[in-house]
């Protein structure tokens, strides 16, 4: 679902690990074994947040803030945690990066705004393109908070894992300057008569398993996407490497993707960390899903 390297988008075609079903690929691969009050309501303002790295020398997009009627825990302004403030099970260092999870809320919305440039990236000339991303970015935002928390309802548990760049003695940066990257990672179970997502049978759709253990669980990873400014530098790669690692620390055997069968950056990406195709999507799934394919891996 990506056109451009280290940038997917949820909803185009899945990776799973695992069993092998007609036009397979299977490639095993091993494995080493107090949140903030969200604001009622948001009006809209932007800001330019410049790359501070002359390293890299390229200008981040416009990212909007959320300037709320009342109080707001949110800041802009907020500098990144120092790394030993940031007390997370799950932390993955690389290069000049980390990739962990999302500690903060402006972590959060950070990493909702990087997939709303995801989502509208092949159509920046709409003239409703500002609008559309900030609507996207509010709705994202919210959902991931639910999400995070245990309310989405078809997850079991979600992690949102977020690359920042690492900490520099000399100068500190802002939260919305740090964050380069994003992915979701949640925990769900197939359904009964399911041996991957989307496999059910019409007369299954609905049902699961209410017996703890029965069903089979999963990872999913969703909503991979980085900044253009940061590409082609493993961001994408080490953090589905730590969603894996997630993955494998709650016990899971299977985990799958989306990817849209057009597109072959991303796809050679998820291939380089070890995901395989599993089948081509079968026509019992949603007619927009219909061109997708399914990509697998076990642990």
């Amino acid at each position: 679902m990506l056109k451009s390297p280290g940038l997917m988008r949820e909803g185009a075609s899945v990776l799973h690990f695992g069993r092998t079903r007609e036009a397979v690929f299977s490639l095993p691969i091993s494995l080493s074994p107090a949140r903030q009050k969200l604001p009622r309501k948001r009006t809209w303002k932007c800001t330019v947040v410049r790359c501070s790295n002359s390293t890299q020398g390229i200008q981040q997009s416009t990212t909007p803030q959320a300037d709320t009627v009342g109080l707001s825990d949110l800041s802009f302004d907020r500098l990144q945690p120092a790394d030993q403030d940031c007390k997370t099970r799950y932390k993955r260092a690389f290069g000049k990066f980390v990739a962990r999870e999302a500690i903060l809320d402006e972590e959060f919305w950070t990493a909702a705004w990087l997939r709303a440039e995801s989502h509208w990236e092949d159509q920046p000339h709409d003239r409703y393109v500002d609008s559309h991303k900030r609507k996207f970015a509010e709705q994202e935002f919210n959902a991931l908070k639910r999400r995070c928390v245990g309310r989405d309802g078809h997850s079991l548990k979600c992690f949102c894992i977020v690359a920042v760049k690492k900490e520099d003695k000399n100068k500190r940066r802002t939260v919305l300057n740090s964050v380069v990257g994003t992915l979701d990672l949640s925990i769900r179970q197939l359904l009964q008569g399911e041996t991957f997502p989307g496999e059910q049978m019409r007369a299954s759709m609905y049902m699961s398993s209410s017996k703890p253990g029965c069903s089979h669980r999963y990872g999913y990873v969703a909503n991979v996407c980085v900044t253009k400014f940061a590409r082609r530098q493993g961001i994408g790669s080490n953090m589905l490497q730590l969603a894996i690692e997630i993955a494998n620390s709650c016990g899971l055997k299977d985990v799958f993707v989306h990817v849209n069968m057009n597109n072959k950056i991303a796809q050679q990406l998820y291939r380089k960390i070890g995901f395989e195709m599993v089948e081509a999507a079968t026509s019992n799934l949603l007619i927009e899903q219909k061109q997708l394919l399914l990509l697998g891996h076990q642990i």
